[in-house]
């Protein structure tokens, strides 16, 4: 078993329901070693960060190649295994889904989100057996999470959403997924109903207002993903500091920020 394989390994091994696996996204290689260094398990990416990072908008407005030598940057930075967000698969056909996943492994990373967006569910599973079997030819274990967007884009009415989302999980884990994703939930009652009716490991998105980590796992949630909140906030604090200087003339939004030092150790690896 090589490195990489044993890094996949690893990364399914951490999706356990009831003590989940909790990822506070990244977007570059320094942003992976500070949360390494905070404890993290494992490390993500996640789309809209690496997205607005690259100057692009999220949902399918960067380029795949930049995304992929971002993420191989990441994946170099950090020891952990590394999975990466790539929106719907940055291609029209489940076949250009499977050679962004080859390219993706070929980063290094060992795991992805592949989302339904617009698509069918029917249409999007041929896309997740499309990344499996490409994850397959290359020999990596990777761990795939399938993701529907029910929730956070409202389709259909809302009574048959927990319906109309456990339809398409149970499709995609059919077609290949290991675990599924579902962010737009936050009530205990729908996490609980599809920890239930889903056999396979849950991820939910969290922010603040969302139940904190230890009450997730008491619902037998398996993986815990901040998604661009890190991106958000960093952002925010730019935001800050720069209304600060050019409309009053001072600094003080500037004090609670890392050191010179410290950035450029971890730049250095």
């Amino acid at each position: 078993m090589n490195d990489q394989q044993e890094k996949a390994r690893l990364l399914r091994e951490l999706h356990r329901p009831g003590d989940p696996l909790v990822l506070a996204n990244v977007w570059d290689a320094v942003g992976a070693r500070l949360v390494a260094a905070a404890g993290a398990k494992a490390v993500a990416t996640a789309s809209a960060s690496v997205s607005w990072s690259l100057g692009s908008a999220d949902g399918g407005g960067a380029d795949r190649e930049e995304v992929l030598v971002r993420t191989a940057q990441v994946a170099r930075a950090v020891a952990l295994p590394v999975t990466a967000d790539i929106e719907s698969g940055f291609a029209d056909t489940a076949a250009g889904v499977g050679g962004t996943v080859a390219g993706l492994l070929a980063t290094g990373a060992v795991g992805f989100n592949l989302e339904d967006a617009e698509y069918p569910a029917e249409q999007a599973a041929e896309r997740i057996a499309a990344a499996r079997a490409a994850a397959d030819a290359a020999g990596v274990p990777a761990y795939l999470n399938g993701r529907t967007d029910v929730f956070l884009r409202g389709i259909g009415e809302p009574e048959g959403r927990l319906d109309e989302a456990v339809r398409r999980l149970k499709l995609y884990l059919d077609a290949g997924a290991d675990g599924v994703f579902v962010p737009g939930v936050d009530d205990p009652e729908t996490i609980a109903a599809l920890v239930a009716a889903v056999p396979a490991p849950l991820n939910v998105l969290a922010g603040p207002g969302c139940l904190p980590v230890a009450e997730l796992a008491k619902l037998g949630v398996a993986r815990i993903s901040l998604g661009p909140g890190l991106a958000e906030t960093a952002y925010a604090a730019v935001r800050r500091a720069a209304e600060e200087v050019y409309g009053h003339g001072t600094y003080t939004a500037l004090a609670d920020g890392l050191g010179y030092q410290e950035l450029n150790d971890l730049s250095a690896g």
